[in-house]
């Protein structure tokens, strides 16, 4: 017997994984049509919006979730995005599920510690 999770699981998993550096698992959860946008980019597919996540969590340290709200297949994650090159951005996160696949994102946060932040690096 299978069991399909709910958007708000997916979410935490999404989350969970994220923050491990798990991006196997990251895979899994995402169609392959999954549509990204945010702060930082848009990514198209779950390639492109892996290499995203990727990038972000070669400084992510710690995703602080506040709250997360789920209604149907709708997910809103509120959350502090820790790194280590800026001070922690309040962040929202609006997912879309369907068939038991994360197939849309949507994120915004104030970028500018971050973009600081990554000039100072490079």
């Amino acid at each position: 017997m299978t069991t399909t999770r709910t958007a708000r699981e997916l979410a935490e998993s999404y989350f969970t994984a994220w923050e491990a550096g798990d991006f196997e698992t990251m895979r899994g959860l995402l169609a392959d049509d999954v549509d990204f946008v945010g702060a930082l980019g848009t990514a198209q597919g779950a390639e492109e919006a892996l290499a995203g996540l990727k990038g972000l969590g070669k400084v992510l340290e710690k995703i602080d979730v506040k709250v997360r709200v789920a209604e149907g297949d709708e997910v809103i994650t509120w959350f502090d995005l820790c790194t280590g090159i800026a001070p922690p951005a309040p962040t929202a996160n609006w997912m879309h599920v369907a068939d038991g696949r994360i197939t849309r994102i949507r994120v915004t946060f104030d970028p500018r510690g971050l973009l600081a932040g990554f000039a100072d690096r490079a």
